[in-house]
């Protein structure tokens, strides 16, 4: 088993930065896609970005369109942890973020949170216009 713990959420302003962690216990995850899916209030839970496993210490990443070019996703195989930078935040980023991981989702199944076996509790990120 996998458990995951999210970080980092809170309250910022427009334009401001947070950084979000998800640590991971229980296994070693270096072989496993990890993905930040993000849920507002009164909708449905949304991919962000994900980091899949493409062989030896290779990753690759891919992110939504409305996450492009202010947020990024890395992780470090020895600390089994994963973060999400995330820049130029604006009030319709508020949402629950949470990490999930699972070792066979792919290039082809990032996106679908149902694919994604083992999941954090979320973090609350709020950002005030």
């Amino acid at each position: 088993q996998v458990q995951l713990l999210e970080s980092g959420g809170g309250l910022v302003q427009d334009g401001g930065s947070l950084r979000l962690s998800c640590a991971a216990s229980g296994r070693t995850v270096s072989r496993y896609a990890m993905g930040w899916f993000r849920q507002a209030s009164g909708k449905e839970r949304e991919f962000v970005a994900a980091l899949t496993w493409t062989g030896g210490s290779t990753y690759y990443a891919y992110y939504a369109n409305s996450v492009r070019g202010r947020f990024t996703i890395s992780r470090d195989a020895a600390k089994n942890t994963a973060w999400l930078q995330m820049n130029s935040l604006k009030p319709e980023d508020t949402a629950v973020y949470s990490c999930a991981a699972d070792p066979a989702v792919s290039s082809d199944t990032f996106r679908s949170p149902a694919r994604y076996k083992y999941w954090g509790q979320g973090t609350q990120v709020t950002v005030s216009s």
